[in-house]
């Protein structure tokens, strides 16, 4: 398989975190944009969203806002890590697309 991804397959949750992320956003906020931005087919339950946003800080994908550790509400943003692996993701996605349309018939060779 050429090209391989180095962050693997991102969750459709994960990725619209990441995508919520290029502005900075408490948690609250990111549930709600990620319902927005999957026109309310991805709905973000609490203990799922703290979670992922636990694994994307220890990945070093999002980080905590300085200032922000100590409120209760925390604000994060996307890292250029993060940035990366959500466009390798989009890469990946277009490939899939694509290759889904040559065969399909939808697209040139």
């Amino acid at each position: 398989m050429s090209g391989s991804n180095e962050y693997g397959a991102l969750t459709e949750g994960v990725y619209y975190i990441l995508l919520s992320l290029f502005t900075p956003m408490h948690g609250y906020g990111i549930m709600q944009n990620v319902k927005l931005l999957s026109n309310g087919r991805v709905e973000l339950g609490a203990g799922t969203l703290y979670g992922a946003l636990g694994t994307l800080v220890e990945r070093g994908w999002i980080e905590l806002l300085a200032g922000s550790q100590d409120s209760r509400k925390k604000e994060y943003r996307i890292t250029e890590s993060g940035r990366s692996a959500l466009l390798s993701e989009m890469t990946r996605l277009d490939e899939l697309l694509s290759n889904g349309r040559k065969l399909m018939g939808g697209e040139p060779e």
